[in-house]
């Protein structure tokens, strides 16, 4: 648990003295630990009673099975799910309303593989058997259901990839989105004219 305190003392700001003993991630990952290791000693039910009862402690939702690294660190942690067969890299940062699911689709592995260094927004879905690349963020709402490369960036709804290797994809910016309304207009007005 030292990985996860000083994950906590690294990345939160507001973190400063003995008070991280209630950040509820921090009980989330302790409830995980013990309940993964029955998990994987295959000792039935009372792993997911764990998990349930951390679940509704903490209002974070981490099923037993799934592999978390060192360093997790789960900030504003309300809402978030990840799944049994998820797999997390070491020093992650996942903020409140974070679900890392399955599509309902796949059979075995369903669930995403965060890789390390690895950032997810406020309210970000990380859908189905995919992965998450090293030193890649996922930013706030996003919902992203393909793989992302390693030092990615990634937003919006369908997921689309913004920064790779720290430089700027090209992508359709607002201002360069067509008039259509202007031009329909300009063409009825030259229609009415030659009438």
């Amino acid at each position: 648990m030292f990985d996860v305190i000083r994950a906590i003392y690294e990345r939160d700001p507001a973190a400063r003295n003995i008070e991280f003993i209630l950040y509820q991630g921090l009980w989330a990952l302790f409830f995980h630990r013990i309940a993964h290791f029955l998990y994987f000693l295959r000792i039935p039910f009372i792993p997911r009673l764990i998990s349930q009862i951390s679940r509704w402690l903490t209002l974070i939702e981490i099923h037993p099975g799934a592999k978390i690294g060192k360093g997790l660190f789960i900030d504003h942690g309300v809402g978030v799910v990840i799944g049994e067969t998820a797999v997390i890299g070491d020093n992650v940062t996942i903020y409140q309303g974070v679900t890392l699911g399955g599509t309902g689709r796949e059979k075995g592995k369903r669930h995403p593989t965060i890789g390390h260094n690895v950032v997810i927004g406020a309210d970000a879905i990380v859908l189905g058997a995919i992965a998450v690349g090293e030193n890649s963020r996922i930013g706030a709402g996003a919902v992203v259901t393909k793989p992302v490369p390693p030092n990615s960036t990634v937003v919006g709804n369908p997921g689309h990839i913004i920064v790779h290797e720290g430089k700027r994809i090209e992508t359709l910016a607002h201002a360069d989105i067509p008039d259509f309304l202007g031009e329909l207009e300009k063409r009825i007005e030259k229609l009415e004219q030659s009438r």
